[in-house]
């Protein structure tokens, strides 16, 4: 099996009452007994409906047509309209694989969607959450990730976007097209900013404050929220964030971003001069000529003890053009930009066992110690030894998987989530709270007897509060990742309590959790989230210590 390298995983994966009447809003009943409830938006009236105590509105268009001589601009602007939308159903996600229970994907991708307890200017914190998949796949309609728990149980609005992915929101144009096609390589996180500022203007209307919004992400949308932090259009719009399991500290060049256009011209048997035949391309033929180019997300490594950069052709995604995105998100450090706004960064102790179920790698958990030094020799060379000994002396009762797993998922999500913590704090602004999500799931990986632990992505219908009993006193349903433990209600309830509160205060706590400390260079706390969350200072010392020797860190 070829190694997993750092952020690989971002294009490869897919993941998940009474009515009150006030001028704003109000109720409707249908034949059927449903309850709707409409709202005004700055460009017309919407119709939602409400369900176990929260409004929600599906499909609101934020920005105009993307396709025909839209394709990689900016989008056109949306027209008024009259009388009253409907917003009860998903609106298309960006071109990708068709989605189960989803609109079919369409280039004309840009939708929102609401989930509020009242449409009641009673300004609650915003959560603007930007969905996983990497830069390729991935809907704000994914099931894991429904926000109806958050705002019902936490008193919060929350907010989804569809945005344009892979070659149609990141192809790099901009030395091709002029003017008209200026960020056309940062096209999918230009949505997203466009989402953020449809926030500011609306969502007073759903009960939102438009002054205390904070953006989050897992996995791709880690990433995303990671370019987001360092955007100036994203900047006005938001005043927190949180980075999970998608450390994205650093995005591709503009060299290498426009070798890869290069590439898809001459796969296409397009010239230099004729490129706009760009646009005449159907979705389906660009979507198949996208998978047959490197599988490779758009990021650029540390080249180990050198230091030096090395970009890695194909994949689409954020490109460093020096305006979109004016510097590495995190890279040579923090932004200036954002120095005020407080951060969460983190990630999964196992992210590795997801990428062995999605993988059907089963031999990874039958290996021995021999078996480990063959396997992680053609990533880690001559310090293969350096790395294996480290952890063997941090944990001398874990197996060669378990070395295997640890050393995975640390290198995965982990070390750029720690480069991200150490760079805020230096930064001397804003606090910054690193923590670890360490519920521990009783699955089993499909053919081996090794547990799931607590893969990448299974935090998604945690942090939701979508891990909680039936509200009908019926038995639980087995979790998909989570299991069946009881145990997993209190910690999916901790960790979005903490999220919630640090969207309504800029400082993370709950009941029942003790007090959890800003990151700082002398203790290093990390909050270990589960059902029992413990602060933990220096966690791994040994093992990072290894890592910043051999010039990973």
């Amino acid at each position: 099996m070829a190694p997993i390298y750092r952020r690989e995983f971002l294009s490869k994966i897919s993941l998940a009452t009474v009515a009150i009447s006030i001028p704003q809003f109000g109720f409707l009943q249908s034949g059927r007994g449903e309850e709707f409830v409409e709202t005004e938006t700055t460009l017309g009236k919407i119709k939602g409906a409400r369900n176990d105590g929260v409004n929600v509105f599906k499909g609101i268009p934020y920005g105009g047509k993307v396709s025909g001589d839209r394709r990689f601009r900016r989008p056109a602007p949306l027209a008024k309209w009259t009388g009253v939308r409907d917003a009860l159903e998903f609106g298309a996600p960006a071109i990708q694989s068709p989605r189960r229970n989803e609109p079919t994907p369409s280039e004309d991708c840009l939708f929102l969607n609401v989930w509020t307890p009242a449409n009641d200017n009673k300004k609650r914190p915003v959560m603007f959450y930007s969905h996983g998949g990497g830069f390729v796949i991935g809907s704000g309609a994914s099931a894991g990730q429904d926000g109806g728990n958050l705002a019902r149980n936490f008193d919060v609005v929350v907010v989804q976007t569809n945005h344009r992915l892979g070659l149609l929101g990141f192809l790099y144009l901009d030395e091709l097209g002029g003017e008209q096609y200026a960020g056309s390589r940062n096209m999918g996180v230009l949505d997203i900013a466009a989402g953020l500022k449809w926030v500011h203007e609306n969502i007073a209307q759903f009960g939102g404050d438009p002054n205390n919004v904070m953006i989050f992400g897992e996995s791709g949308g880690g990433a995303k929220t990671s370019c987001l932090y360092a955007m100036p259009e994203a900047a006005p719009y938001f005043n927190k964030a949180s980075i999970e399991s998608g450390p994205g500290v650093r995005m591709l060049s503009k060299e290498t971003a426009a070798k890869t256009t290069a590439m898809l011209l001459k796969e296409l048997n397009i010239s230099r001069n004729n490129w706009k035949k760009l646009l005449e391309v159907p979705t389906a033929d660009l979507l198949a000529m996208q998978a047959k180019l490197p599988f490779v997300p758009p990021f650029q490594e540390r080249n180990s003890k050198r230091g030096t950069m090395q970009g890695r052709l194909g994949g689409f995604g954020p490109v460093v053009d020096g305006i979109v995105l004016p510097t590495h998100p995190f890279d040579p450090g923090a932004p200036a930009i954002s120095k005020d706004k407080p951060l969460l960064v983190g990630w999964n102790e196992d992210e590795y066992t997801f990428f062995a179920w999605e993988r059907k790698d089963t031999e990874s958990f039958k290996m021995d110690f021999d078996g480990l030094q063959k396997k992680l020799e053609p990533q880690y060379g001559q310090d293969t030894q350096t790395v294996i000994e480290a952890y063997r002396k941090a944990s001398p009762d874990a197996t060669a998987p378990d070395i295997f797993v640890a050393i995975s998922s640390i290198t995965m999500m982990g070390l750029g989530s720690i480069d991200i913590a150490e760079k805020k704090t230096k930064q001397n602004g804003a606090p910054v709270y690193l923590y670890n999500f360490g519920y521990k799931s009783e699955k089993k990986i499909p053919g081996t007897d090794y547990a799931m632990g607590t893969p990448h992505a299974m935090d998604i219908s945690f942090k939701f509060n979508n891990e909680i009993p039936p509200r009908d006193g019926s038995a639980p349903k087995e979790s998909f990742f989570g299991g069946n433990r009881p145990e997993r209600f209190v910690a999916s309830h901790h960790f979005a309590e903490l999220w919630t509160t640090f969207a309504r205060t800029g400082k993370p706590a709950a009941k029942d959790v003790p007090a959890w400390p800003a990151y700082n260079l002398k203790d290093r706390p990390m909050m270990r989230i589960a059902d029992k969350c413990e602060v933990i200072n220096d966690r791994y010392s040994t093992e990072l210590a290894m890592w910043r020797s051999i010039g990973k860190l």
